[in-house]
Formats: structure tokens, C-alpha cells, sequence
């Protein structure tokens, strides 16, 4: 089932249900931290709903599972977009990371494309990189993974058609207008520029996540391979 709710010509919000205990709220636009912002204020206000056990937010998104399903999943919609319409953003203070990156090199053999898609010397694509700061939007795809806002247009760079098929945890990654660190060894269709040994999920750490949303993760040259 899917609701699709207007709100003005251009926006808008899509609702649908996910199974017959969960609905994902889809914001209308680009991602961008007022967007986000504004799903995490959409979280704040559905943790006060005694039907919703569990939210799950994502990139211009988020999760609602009920403990039961819900008798009149159009209401629920209705609240969710007046929500969205009515509240206004959240910021969250989150931690500060400083991540060192060796660019280049065997494990970011995608540095290559990444420049050529751009039309920009390797180094350049390098520099572009770790001169923004970047927020932990939401965490998931894997344990641990953090998907990153702050990506610079001109090196966003397409998913690969073909993924690799064992790019190593801790490899800093680009996909289309996202940033990342891969947070598992295994398959991954987004573009490899580097490598930390920043160790993303430890299920022995409490939490196990080393980033958390909100956090900031500002990264910077340990050493560069071209």
C-alpha cells in the first residue's frame, strides 16, 4: 500500500507499507542536511507514538515498525506528512573525527575512474575530497556504515556497474553523492580512493557502531599513491 501526499507543485512525500508492520516515509527533494534534518525531527516526533516500537532512519527516509499492524495505515500516513510539514528541523551536536586516509594505491584502484568521470588531475580529486566536512546522516547497509553528507558535486562519481567482490573494510568510498567508509570485507559497488584502519564495527565495543548520526568526520591525507 502507498500513499502519496502533496504538498506544494513540486513536493512530495511518499508513505508506503512495508509488510504489515512497517511503513517507510520517503521525503520529497535532493539530500541535503535541511532534509535530513528535518527526518530526524520526523524521528523525534514518532518515538512519542505508543504504536511504533522500533524507527529506523535513513537517507531522506525513515522507518516506522508498529507492534501491531496498524489499523489505518492512511491516518498514519496523514500524521507522518503533517509532521513533515509542521516541525521544524533537528540539528545534532554529534562527535568530531579526524581520519587519516592513505589515498590511492591497491586499495583505492578506483581513484583512476573517480578522476576521469570528473575531468580532474588525481590530485585535485584528492584535495576536493578532504576539504569538506562530513555528517553521519544515518547508519546502515551494513554494520556500522555511516552514509555521509557533504560530498563535493564535482567529484560524485556513479556506483560502478560491475562491484568489486572483496573490497576491504576501511576503504573510503564514493557512491553517486554519497561518501563512506565501507564498514565489512565482501562485495561493494561504490568507488575505492583510499584506505583507514579506522575499525567501523566491533561487535565486542559497546556500541559496536563507531559512528553514530549527527557525527562529523573530517578527513585528511596520511599518505598518497598515484
Amino acid at each position: 500500500m502507498r500513499h502519496d501526499v502533496a504538498h506544494g507543485a513540486d513536493a512530495r512525500p511518499v508513505t508506503s507499507m512495508i509488510g504489515t508492520r512497517a511503513m517507510l516515509f520517503e521525503a520529497p527533494g535532493d539530500f541535503t542536511m535541511a532534509q535530513q534534518r528535518r527526518i530526524w525531527a520526523l524521528m523525534d516526533a514518532a518515538q512519542g507514538r505508543p504504536d511504533v516500537c522500533e524507527l529506523i532512519p535513513g537517507v531522506t527516509n525513515l522507518m516506522l515498525v508498529f507492534a501491531a499492524p496498524p489499523a489505518d495505515p492512511q491516518a498514519v500516513a496523514a500524521w507522518l506528512c503533517h509532521a513533515w510539514d509542521t516541525l521544524p528541523e533537528r540539528h545534532i551536536e554529534g562527535r568530531l573525527f579526524e581520519i587519516g586516509v592513505r589515498y590511492g594505491g591497491e586499495l583505492g584502484e578506483d581513484l583512476a575512474a573517480v578522476s576521469a568521470h570528473a575531468g580532474l588531475p588525481p590530485e585535485e580529486v584528492i584535495a576536493i575530497h578532504h576539504a569538506n566536512d562530513y555528517t553521519v546522516c544515518a547508519i546502515g547497509s551494513a554494520p556500522g556504515f555511516g552514509y555521509l553528507h557533504g560530498l563535493d558535486p564535482r567529484i560524485a562519481t556513479p556506483r560502478k556497474t560491475v562491484p568489486s567482490l572483496n573490497m576491504q573494510a576501511g576503504t573510503v568510498i564514493i557512491g553517486g553523492m554519497q561518501a563512506g567508509i565501507s564498514a565489512l570485507t565482501g562485495p561493494n559497488g561504490w568507488n575505492s580512493i583510499g584506505y583507514t584502519d579506522l575499525r567501523l564495527f566491533d561487535p565486542y565495543r559497546q556500541p559496536p557502531a563507531l559512528f553514530a548520526v549527527g557525527d562529523r568526520i573530517r578527513f585528511y591525507p596520511e599518505s598518497i599513491e598515484l
